[in-house]
């Protein structure tokens, strides 16, 4: 106690929280010496000096956290993307070592797939990925000609991500096994051309049937619908 001033002694942890805080509590500290007239004693701090430093911390957890949870869904949303490819990759060597054809039946592909990627799971086109690693179960469907495949996972940040890709310059049929009366179209001008196209979609189930559905149009819980943009923005 000093001169009429309330003076709280601060414990030694809550000086150490790091050299940014332990410079405010030292410039506090200066500034309350030299408003009191008072020597370098170590007198401690007032409650006032210690709630500024309080709400300063505050404010910075603020502003880092809503940093720090972004950064993290953008991991996640990267390594659901990267188990994509991998797994798109690994069917394209499926569909070169089978003559031209991903196969007729998602069972076929998924076994392909099991076999030459194990550190994934495989699962059918109407089969989501469980709650928890959701990133690491692709649910693979094949168009009745077994030109076209779609792969579609979901990240740990709550988005469905899927990759179609159609090796021929024709329209693929529907889903094979599926209800679906139409693969979905090539959002460049939906003229059925070889290539591959990308979604990105949440609130539904995260499976190839789900991703079928939703053509290239935009709909509610998807950004764009089926675009040739590589992985359009997060829903």
């Amino acid at each position: 106690m000093s001169r009429g001033v309330f003076i709280v002694d601060a414990p030694e942890s809550v000086l150490k929280g790091g050299s940014m805080f332990r410079e405010i509590a030292a410039r506090l500290g200066e500034w309350r010496k030299d408003a009191l007239g008072e020597g370098t004693g170590d007198d401690g701090f007032t409650l006032i000096e210690l709630m500024v430093v309080l709400l300063i911390m505050a404010i910075l957890l603020a502003i880092a956290i809503p940093t720090f949870l972004g950064v993290k869904g953008g991991a996640q949303d990267r390594a659901a993307q990267s188990n994509l490819e991998t797994a798109l990759q690994n069917a394209k060597a499926v569909y070169a070592n089978n003559s031209g054809s991903y196969g007729l039946s998602a069972a076929a592909i998924v076994n392909s797939l099991t076999s030459s990627e194990p550190s994934l799971t495989f699962v059918n086109d109407a089969t989501a990925p469980p709650a928890t690693n959701p990133q690491n179960t692709i649910s693979v469907g094949v168009d009745i000609t077994g030109n076209a495949i779609i792969v579609v996972t979901k990240s740990q940040a709550g988005d469905c991500w899927g990759i179609e890709t159609n090796e021929v310059t024709a329209q693929p049929g529907n889903v094979a096994g599926t209800a679906y009366p139409a693969w979905p179209t090539l959002a460049a001008g939906n003229d059925g051309s070889a290539g591959t196209q990308y979604i990105v979609f949440k609130g539904a189930p995260c499976t190839v049937d789900q991703a079928a559905a939703y053509g290239n149009t935009a709909v509610a819980g998807s950004t764009s619908g089926w675009t040739v943009t590589k992985y359009p923005s997060a829903v």
